[in-house]
């Protein structure tokens, strides 16, 4: 990897490791549909002239039933999943259950295309890496909240069919263009519900600065970045950066929000970690289903 490479890599994991925190932040002033709406239109600004001077918008319209399909999964509900379930969860707790996206791509790729292979390596990487969510979750949560772990799971899902959505039935289209169009569409679709939710009076700083850091830099931003790194480094090695969001996710939690570090979070991690390897090793479509847009949070 080159010193571009490298520097794109490093960006990426911390740029993608960050929001997780910010939502924390953002939903303690803000509802998950006005936070959805405020992040996608900001985003959408400011990618959309640059997809349409570009002309990769145009190309999109034969397509538009998929570029809605992915829309859903990929942005529409997890982000307002993924704000719901955060009102209740930990900022680093939510950031590692979503290190489960590689594990449940590996799957889904098993039950959508029979010709990829289970082998006994990665079948024990996958029960590796369940007793690893296991354990992240016994350890962690108390049964009032499992309903916002299966909000984060549900996200999780979304993540890993993200990227067979866009491998499958939309490889040549341009990925700027489809973000761009998919972060617009969002917007439109909460605004009749997210504009009546808006507070009254305006937000404290550190709230404007968390959603003007979510829309900036972890939307807009990072997906320019992240389309740079897979144009330096390849897409198999630009989707290790998974590995490393939801550890930067834990740092921050633990250090700026003083959630706690439990030998749980630690254990149950490192066992997904492990899990995740071993379950998408030899296979680059499974290694896109980790990142590629769907690690973005």
């Amino acid at each position: 990897m080159t010193r571009r490479g490298w520097a794109l890599f490093a960006a990426m994991a911390v740029i993608w490791g960050i929001p997780y925190l910010l939502i924390k932040i953002a939903v303690g002033e803000l509802t998950p549909a006005s936070l959805v709406l405020l992040r996608t239109a900001g985003g959408a600004v400011l990618l959309l002239p640059i997809a349409a001077a570009r002309g990769w918008l145009t190309p999109l319209l034969p397509y538009w039933r998929w570029v809605i399909a992915y829309t859903v999964v990929e942005v529409s509900l997890p982000w307002f999943l993924l704000s719901d379930a955060e009102r209740r969860l930990s900022s680093s707790l939510t950031g590692l259950l979503i290190a489960a996206v590689p594990l449940i791509g590996a799957v889904l790729q098993r039950l959508t295309r029979g010709d990829d292979r289970m082998d006994s390596g990665r079948l024990a990487g996958l029960v590796v890496g369940i007793v690893g969510v296991a354990v992240l979750v016994g350890l962690n949560v108390s049964f009032r909240d499992l309903g916002a772990v299966g909000e984060v799971g549900l996200v999780a899902i979304g993540y890993a069919t993200g990227p067979i959505i866009i491998a499958r039935r939309l490889p040549q289209l341009p990925a700027v263009g489809v973000v761009a169009t998919s972060l617009a569409l969002t917007a439109i679709a909460y605004a009749p519900l997210a504009l009546p939710q808006l507070p009254r009076t305006l937000p404290s700083g550190r709230v404007l600065l968390a959603v003007g850091i979510l829309a900036i830099v972890c939307t807009a931003i990072a997906f320019l970045l992240f389309f740079a790194l897979i144009g330096e480094v390849g897409p198999v090695r630009a989707t290790v950066i998974t590995y490393f969001n939801p550890a930067v996710a834990l740092l921050l939690g633990v250090t700026l929000l003083r959630e706690p570090l439990t030998v749980g979070a630690i254990v149950g991690f490192g066992l997904i970690l492990v899990g995740s390897v071993l379950a998408t090793r030899r296979s680059s479509a499974l290694a896109g289903a980790g990142a590629s847009p769907s690690s973005n949070p």
